[in-house]
């Protein structure tokens, strides 16, 4: 393949994986105050992602993806409610281990590296147009 076009596949993994790392932040931010059901119920847990490298042979580049999406860890708050329905015996309420501003900061990160893929697929885009405007 030409490198022109290698080029734009590989800004295209990065923005699929970015696409994917903003799907992620979405869902944990929308979560941000999901408790459970139940008494002493477990509530909400933050997603979390992680990248790869990959070799994509037919280019010889190297390309990015998403490795795998897993659970953080951390222990939940507890907060003192005990008229909520997922109040122990105790009357606390596991919230969820997600931080929003963590996520904010996940997501604007995400969405300048989509981006940054996006200017160097357009300037790829732009490259192959010049090309072909100085064969004609």
């Amino acid at each position: 393949m030409d490198p022109l076009s290698s080029i734009s596949a590989i800004a295209a993994s990065g923005m699929r994986a970015q696409g994917e790392r903003l799907k992620i932040v979405s869902e944990n931010v929308a979560n941000a105050d999901s408790t459970g059901n139940a008494p002493g119920a477990d509530p909400y847990r933050r997603k979390t992602l992680a990248f790869e490298e990959m070799l994509d042979r037919e280019l010889g580049a190297s390309m990015v993806r998403v490795e795998k999406i897993g659970r953080d860890d951390s222990p939940f708050t507890l907060v003192h409610d005990p008229a909520h329905p997922a109040a122990d015996a105790r009357g606390m309420v596991k919230m969820p281990n997600v931080n929003p501003i963590l996520e904010m900061s996940n997501m604007r990160e995400a969405s300048r590296s989509y981006e940054a893929n996006m200017n160097m697929f357009e300037a790829g885009r732009k490259m192959r147009n010049q090309m072909i405007d100085l064969l004609r």
